[in-house]
């Protein structure tokens, strides 16, 4: 059974599923250059004209927009035959479904912490929890919704959609809150600092610099932030506290290293009390059930801060966080959760890697013949090295295939990496480790490997100050040789230097998406101070003219 799935807006993707595995699988994003981008018909126009005998077609998206559903589906039917099916009321499940499935738990609670769910009248989805099981048995037990164009007179018991939503989820605790929900609520902090609502990353890694100051409760009596924020044109704009952005910031970057603590306080109140309210949700349907596998997903579903939070705080709980938690995941997450329902399938395949984005393309460039010796060696010298191998990660991280390295024991290693980037001065940056180092290096929380980048741990080391965040934690990649030539690299670093540790961030530049073609690294290569790319499948590398190699 093949299955074509569209994601068609914001982190827009498709993805051929064939007989539950993938196929083709590209963010549009990715062809276009143009970050977040929608309407995913360059990458559909691969699948039309190279993949065959498509049996159905998903086109899953959290709003029912006729006018583009109808364009949608016409242009689809010039190039296929098959069933079209609308998959748009449930946004959540493909959250949930890409989770369980790739997680490897038999059975499990799916937790979807989300920013705008599915549209219905008007609510919108906030938080769901699953009870998830093979095949594909997703029973919701508690939603939670947040209303648009909330009014005075607004009455939650009264609701009628409200009402519906309850008899159509049986033994569902079903809530609608307010303007807000918990990821509204962050991005908050995010639209204060001037920076797009999906930017909540950028809050995350301000919010360490942040002093734990008296603050009032942002979740007072269910009304998240009513008294300091009002909804307006899909963005949060500041009521009372507008009297602080006399600097009209533009952009986080004009944030000052030297007057940003108004910003960062509240970064960190946002930081903590999301991460709080998320805890009490996660525990109290862990003791509801006594399922102890758990899921995380949905956009908030990234907070690697908060993640670890919750492993730290639920030592006897197991989780799995999603790495392709956000949109980008869910024309896949609805293409998996199909597959199960149409063949009652119920293998249990955990995801292996994120490097299925787009197409393995040639690579014809006219480099320097290079060995993994050499790569290190230039690495413990100060170069600034990117690698470009075979396809690229489908996830927001960069896991290896599309990396930038550097070496960790430089104390100035964020400052040259943000200025080579373009990158705010208060961003953290990411680190890969040998996994079987690990605990000589981080506070594990009892955990042997973290090879997605999901999560940040303390760091017990003191010689990797380069990728050690102003809170003492990093995120981390633990790898090993299902990773052949990033393992190989780390090992050779390792012997050079004893340390088995690379920071490592994502090919491209601030504001780009992550270079997915060879022309994509070389443009990137050449517009930046990047000194060289390595292309390990070639045993080849560019080398900036000038420089001795």
């Amino acid at each position: 059974m093949k299955i074509l799935s569209i994601s068609p807006f914001h982190d827009s993707s498709i993805v051929v599923l064939n007989n539950g595995n993938i196929e083709y699988f590209s963010k549009e994003e990715r062809i276009t250059r143009v970050k977040r981008d929608n309407h995913p018909f360059k990458s559909l126009d691969y699948v039309v004209k190279n993949i065959k005998d498509i049996d159905l077609i998903l086109i899953c998206s959290p709003t029912p927009d006729d006018s583009f559903h109808i364009y949608l589906e016409n242009y689809l039917k010039k190039y296929f035959t098959c069933d079209i099916l609308r998959f748009c009321e449930h946004h959540h499940l493909a959250h949930a479904s890409l989770a369980f499935y790739n997680s490897g738990f038999e059975k499990s609670l799916t937790f979807v912490i989300d920013r705008n769910g599915a549209k219905i009248n008007g609510l919108r989805e906030s938080e769901t929890v699953f009870i998830s099981s093979y095949p594909n048995n997703f029973k919701p037990i508690y939603k939670s919704y947040w209303v648009e164009n909330i009014g005075e007179n607004y009455d939650v018991e009264n609701d009628k959609t409200l009402k519906k939503i309850k008899k159509q989820f049986i033994d569902c605790e079903c809530v609608a809150e307010s303007t807000c929900n918990i990821t509204k609520v962050y991005e908050t902090a995010t639209s204060l600092i001037g920076e797009h609502a999906l930017e909540n990353g950028k809050t995350m890694g301000l919010s360490s610099y942040g002093k734990d100051k008296n603050f009032k409760d942002l979740f007072v009596d269910n009304i998240p932030i009513s008294n300091y924020f009002i909804h307006g044109d899909g963005d949060f704009k500041p009521v009372l506290l507008k009297e602080h952005l006399n600097k009209n910031l533009k952009n986080s970057r004009e944030l000052k290293e030297d007057d940003y603590s108004f910003y960062a306080d509240y970064s960190y109140q946002v930081q903590k009390q999301t991460q709080e309210v998320v805890l009490d949700l996660v525990k109290k349907h862990v003791d509801k059930t006594n399922i102890k596998n758990v899921c995380i997903t949905g956009g908030y579903g990234l907070n690697v801060v908060t993640n670890s939070y919750l492993v730290k705080n639920l030592p006897n709980v197991n989780f799995y966080f999603e790495p392709i938690a956000d949109d980008t995941g869910n024309s896949l997450g609805s293409a998996m959760y199909v597959f199960r329902d149409k063949t009652k399938n119920c293998n249990i395949s955990p995801i292996k890697n994120t490097f299925f984005n787009g197409i393995k393309h040639n690579i014809n460039v006219k480099g320097i013949n290079c060995s993994i010796d050499d790569i290190a060696d230039y690495l413990t010298k100060g170069k600034i090295v990117a690698v470009y191998n075979e396809m690229a990660e489908a996830g927001p991280r960069a896991l290896g295939n599309r990396s930038i390295l550097f070496d960790p024991r430089n104390k100035d290693a964020k400052n040259i990496v943000n200025k080579v980037k373009n990158r705010e001065w208060y961003r953290p940056f990411a680190c890969s480790i040998l996994e079987k180092h690990f605990k000589e290096y981080f506070e594990t929380l009892k955990l042997t490997k973290a090879e997605f980048m999901t999560m940040a741990f303390d760091v017990k080391s003191d010689k990797i100050p380069g990728v050690v965040h102003v809170d003492n934690s990093c995120r981390v990649q633990t790898v090993n040789k299902d990773i052949p030539h990033f393992y190989n690299l780390l090992n050779k670093f390792y012997e050079k230097t004893g340390v088995p540790v690379l920071l490592n961030t994502s090919f491209n530049l601030a504001g780009e998406a992550l270079v997915d073609s060879p022309e994509d690294a070389i443009n990137t290569y050449e517009n930046s101070d990047i000194d060289i790319i390595w292309f390990p499948e070639k045993e080849t590398m560019l080398f900036k003219k000038g420089e001795k190699c």
